[in-house]
């Protein structure tokens, strides 16, 4: 079985330490990017994955194309052509100073991208799951057709669609993103869904804003993903992560999955917090993974949120851990539970 994930490949520029960017006047080079780095997740997990995006024909694009394939991920689908390479520069918060992000993606060889440029048909012959973020038709509106023609083919080929509906207020608005969304969902077979997400992208709310208590809006959320399946019948698995914020380095994380009519439900993880980025997108590749290996959904969901805490640990956009360290965080970390 193998997946394609899509979007849009980007530069972290991080500050040292916990530098502010008026401070820097140096930065740490990595590369990252939603989709990118679930496929590097999955590459290291032991399962078949390719990504599709469009890289400068420069170094920069050589590079990070480099740094996928050496990571196992297959790189044949990326395009190249103009443009530049998007940037992001990366902030690290500390205590009650949140953490920050400045994007700098303007014009990027990905961006300029039109949907014609795909040909799904080729790019699909040997895929099992496709995979998207909300990001990508964030990115441009000749974007967001292409994802909803790729969500086409796979309906039309029975390819299952996986979305992380992962919100970002820095590239458009909660008009622009449940207009969008709403096409692409009647296609999505599984939904993943955090904090804002519900509200930004569906217009359903789950959570009123007050990240100190996430968890104790557990039945609201739960709510949520039983009207996602109800506007959405085709969906048939929503997953959630809930959160205490205490500060930017201490919080509390659980996750929650909605499979057909049953709730299941993780025991909470007392988190420590190294590099708060592309948790989400641990989790994402965590259920993957266990969607590919035939996990039982209490497996699934445990080990998705296992993954997804590791990343806290972790610098950098990457994921970089075995099935066997996420299995063993797992396993101490308390098993998911069916909650009816």
């Amino acid at each position: 079985m193998k997946v394609l994930t899509f979007g849009e490949m980007l530069m972290r520029l991080k500050t040292p330490g916990n530098q502010r960017l008026l401070q820097a006047d140096s930065f740490e080079a990595s590369y990252g990017g939603a989709e990118a780095n679930v496929a590097v997740s999955l590459a290291l997990l032991g399962d078949q994955v390719a990504y599709l995006t469009k890289l400068p024909e420069n170094l920069l694009g050589q590079k990070g194309m480099q740094t996928l394939r050496g990571y196992g991920v297959d790189t044949t689908k990326i395009q190249y052509g103009d443009g530049r390479l998007g940037l992001y520069f990366f902030e690290k918060g500390a205590s009650v100073r949140s953490t920050n992000v400045v994007y700098d993606r303007a014009h990027s060889s990905f961006a300029t991208m039109t949907a014609s440029e795909f040909d799904w048909a080729t790019i699909f012959e040997d895929i099992d799951y496709f995979y998207f973020s909300g990001i990508t038709p964030a990115i441009s509106a000749e974007l967001a057709q292409a994802a909803e023609a790729a969500c086409q083919y796979c309906q039309a080929h029975d390819i299952p669609v996986v979305c992380d509906l992962n919100y970002r207020g820095k590239l458009w608005s909660p008009e622009q993103a449940q207009a969008t969304i709403k096409r692409l969902m009647p296609y999505v077979t599984i939904c993943i869904a955090h904090d804002e997400d519900f509200e930004a992208t569906l217009g359903i709310q789950a959570f009123d804003g007050d990240e100190s208590h996430g968890i104790a809006q557990k039945e609201s959320f739960k709510a949520a993903m039983q009207q996602v399946r109800q506007i959405f019948p085709n969906c048939q698995m929503v997953a959630s992560i809930l959160r205490n914020i205490r500060s930017v380095e201490d919080s509390e994380w659980l996750a929650l999955l909605l499979k057909d009519d049953q709730f299941f439900e993780t025991g909470t993880y007392q988190m420590h917090v190294m590099e708060g980025v592309a948790a989400g997108d641990a989790f994402g590749a965590g259920l993957m993974h266990g969607l590919l290996n035939n996990f039982t959904p209490d497996k699934m969901l445990q080990f998705g949120l296992a993954a997804s805490v590791a990343k806290l640990t972790i610098a950098g956009d990457f994921n970089l851990m075995s099935e066997a360290e996420i299995e063993a965080i797992a396993q101490s970390g308390g098993g998911a539970r069916l909650s009816r």
